[in-house]
């Protein structure tokens, strides 16, 4: 039985549907669009085109952050309301683990990176060791700067994902293909395929997204009310 996946945590839209061993659809799309407007009426399409009825679904999976704060929120709501809907379960994929399962490459440490604004990003680190994606360092906001600096003295073959690595790829050498390099459903479908098979679940009720840091109005806020106790 097939998984829906919805990845909006970065300005990529995507929505993918995929059994335990195919990916069957997925629709992509980088046109800086809204999500709230194009997010539905993209699954109802994918729905149809890839001829699997919604009672067909046996969970509903969501890329859960970091990213973009709107994004993250937007996705998390409408995966939300078909898990209830439709009465499956709900799988939250951190957003940077599933960048790296899209690239099962031995040998070499994967650092899939997303913009947290002002010269910073989001980053983690994996590795694949005998078929199995491990997590060698949590996600972490950091600047690109200094994120290069470390992973240049890794002394190991290092692939940059995500948009940050798209961002800043007249920095980077040997930069991931197109296709790996960005947000995909594909990617959120095929992770959360495995995530079920492990028994993993989570709450409609409570699974937030993973933000990491503050939003810009909950520090401007801060700011305007250390101010005004002085």
């Amino acid at each position: 039985m097939p998984i829906l996946a919805i990845d909006t945590a970065t300005l990529v839209s995507s929505v993918a549907i995929a059994t335990a061993d195919t990916l069957v659809a997925e629709l992509t799309i980088q046109t800086r669009k809204t999500h709230s407007e194009h997010l539905m009426p993209h699954i109802a399409s994918l729905l149809t085109m890839a001829e699997t009825p919604q009672n067909s679904l046996k969970a509903i999976a969501v890329s859960i952050g970091p990213g973009s704060f709107t994004g993250l929120r937007i996705g998390l709501a409408t995966a939300k309301a078909l898990a209830y809907a439709l009465t499956v379960p709900l799988i939250g994929v951190p957003t940077l683990a599933a960048l790296a399962f899209a690239c099962p490459a031995p040998g070499v440490l994967l650092a899939p990176m997303l913009d947290a604004q002002k010269g910073n990003i989001y980053l983690g680190l994996y590795e694949w060791r005998d078929g199995i994606m491990h997590e060698t360092q949590p996600p972490r906001v950091v600047a690109f700067s200094e994120a290069q600096a470390g992973l240049a003295g890794m002394g190991r073959p290092v692939i940059m994902l995500g948009e940050a690595a798209v961002m800043h790829k007249s920095e980077i050498n040997n930069p991931a293909p197109p296709h790996v390099i960005i947000p995909r459903a594909g990617s959120v479908a095929v992770m959360a395929q495995y995530m079920y098979a492990q028994g993993i679940r989570h709450d409609v009720a409570t699974l937030e997204p993973l933000y990491i840091r503050r939003s810009e109005a909950e520090e401007l806020w801060e700011r305007r009310q250390a101010q005004g106790c002085r």
